[in-house]
């Protein structure tokens, strides 16, 4: 196989460092950084193309992403940003969305934009509510708050469960993840559209602000503070730089291997047994398919029901499924309204449901969240123009379907997509009618999807609820309590592509402790700071970032 092409159905047969399974942006990173500090790293992946959430595809001649809608920390003054383009080896770039990132849209004709720097959303929110100034400058101030503390908590995160516990008695994460986001916003104002335009990105995050832990608020709020920006030559440029590394490096993608279970003998992790009956050894392994997928699928059931860590994890609930319509154009879609700043459409302006009640009747989605990817992409050409519409739904609305084969659930399936689809796309057209005579195609992704493609828990699109419940659990960690083996992704840190980036940056760091740390400062080296500048502001950046 030629190695351009980062990825092959087959691996080599030789002996490997670490096995990371799944080929998501927390495994990728883990597989970047520990191939750049000399180690073999085999990246096992069930789909057939690699990347996770990062992934795109094609239909004709358009092309839509599934998970890159809006990127945040990515330039050389964030550390993850620095930690990127050296995983990369700089062979990724990104374009910012504009100086308005996203746009909402709420009833009565009520809009309201975000901007790319914090003092400009100040502006623009006291100039909707001129009478809540010191509300909206005091929750400015609460987010700054808990987001800087946010820094000793991920880093305790790269501990096993037994010291790791300890350090939690000193570090008391239940006093940041107390409260939930609803519990702050009526601290600080009675003005409950207010409330509503403050948590109105729980999308990002997918919890509502009456379940939420505040802390993962602040995080979206600081991650989005100076904009968004989106991968030069789409989402599926970040899994081709980051792979292509790795590959350099004599690591190895493995596509259509998915894993059946974690191999353990005497208590540790000694490889991967494939669905296909194949054993693939390693020193170490590390899962970034989620904390509840591991524990739940990918122990020995023998292991899994017998030691508290997979107890305590199955017993967290995951995050909402959603649908996902891929939209294709014909024509210049900037001219009917679409812009590369999202755009959120509210029905509603309590904050108070999370999925779309659409069983036995014709309601439309109470909130739906647009994408143009071709626009944010300076190298697309022509007018094939792309739009991800999404909304939340009940895994339980497709029960029905639960088991079947994809592109074989039958009748009543493909029809409730079309009628799904119709509704969404009506929705849509009804704040921007001039789109419709350019729609030519649509194809509808359910949680179903998701779970196929993914194999995440419930088709879950964030991984486990971002509750207090989740970030105040002691087993939720990089470092599993099995000898040599460890947990990437968003569980082990905060939800979105960047968070599941620093979940395998924290993977990588569990593994390697000294040699990640070395490697985490030597991003910051072009920052001309003394080394123990560089150290304390690895550890700042580690907390300020989480979401995307």
């Amino acid at each position: 196989m030629k190695q351009k092409l980062n990825y092959s159905f087959k691996s080599p047969s030789t002996k490997w460092d670490y096995i990371v399974i799944g080929s998501g942006m927390g495994g990728m990173t883990a597989a970047g950084i520990l191939a750049h500090l000399g180690r073999k790293v085999l990246i096992v992946e069930q789909h057939y193309v690699p990347g996770g959430f990062t992934h795109a595809f094609k239909r004709q001649d358009w092309e839509w992403d599934v998970g890159v809608h809006a990127i945040g920390e990515v330039t050389d003054h964030s550390l993850v940003g620095r930690v990127l383009n050296k995983i990369t080896e700089g062979e990724l770039s990104w374009n910012s969305l504009g100086e308005v990132y996203e746009q909402f849209f709420f009833p009565g004709d009520f809009r309201i934009d975000f901007p790319d720097h914090p003092q400009k959303f100040k502006a623009n929110l006291k100039a909707k509510f001129p009478k809540d100034g010191a509300a909206i400058d005091a929750y400015f101030d609460r987010v700054k708050q808990v987001a800087q503390q946010m820094r000793r908590y991920f880093l305790s995160r790269t501990l096993s469960p037994e010291w790791g516990q300890r350090l939690d008695q000193l570090l008391k994460p239940d006093q940041i993840f107390a409260q939930t986001t609803e519990q702050v916003l009526t601290e600080l104002t009675a003005n409950e559209k207010l409330k509503t335009v403050l948590g109105a990105q729980w999308g990002y995050h997918g919890a509502l602000p009456d379940r939420a832990a505040f802390a993962m608020q602040a995080l979206v709020m600081r991650h989005l503070a100076y904009g968004a920006y989106y991968p030069v030559g789409g989402a599926s440029a970040i899994a081709k730089a980051i792979l292509a590394a790795i590959a350099k490096r004599g690591g190895w993608t493995r596509v259509r291997s998915p894993v059946e279970s974690i191999d353990i003998d005497a208590n540790r992790a000694v490889g991967v047994i494939l669905s296909n009956g194949e054993t693939i050894k390693a020193d170490n392994v590390i899962s970034s398919v989620g904390a509840i997928e591991t524990v739940s699928r990918l122990l020995p059931k023998e292991l899994a029901s017998t030691i508290d860590w997979s107890q305590r994890l199955t017993g967290l609930k995951p995050s909402p499924c959603h649908l996902c319509l891929h939209v294709g154009f014909d024509g210049d879609i900037r001219t009917a309204g679409a812009t590369a700043a999202n755009q959120w459409f509210y029905e509603t302006w309590t904050l108070d449901q999370a999925n779309w009640n659409f069983s036995g009747n014709d309601s439309p989605p109470h909130i739906l969240y647009t994408s143009y990817p071709s626009l944010k992409d300076p190298l697309h050409t022509g007018n094939a123009h792309t739009a991800e519409l999404v909304t939340f739904v009940p895994y339980e609305a497709f029960a029905d379907f639960v088991g079947t084969r994809t592109k074989k659930r039958g009748e009543e399936y493909k029809a409730l997509k079309e009628d799904l689809s119709k509704r969404m796309l009506k929705q849509l057209v009804k704040y921007m009618p001039k789109l419709e005579p350019m729609i030519k195609f649509t194809e509808l992704s359910t949680p179903l999807s998701t779970e196929h493609y993914t194999r995440s828990y419930h088709g879950a699109i964030y991984g486990i609820e971002p509750t207090p419940d989740r970030f105040t659990n002691s087993w939720i960690r990089a470092k599993a309590p099995i000898k040599n083996l460890y947990m990437a992704g968003s569980d082990i840190a905060s939800v979105g592509v960047i968070g599941a980036m620093v979940g395998g940056v924290l993977a990588a760091v569990a593994a390697q402790p000294i040699a990640a740390m070395r490697f985490l400062n030597s991003a910051n080296r072009s920052q001309g700071t003394s080394k123990a500048s560089r150290c304390g502001e690895t550890a700042r950046s580690l907390g300020r970032t989480g979401f995307a």
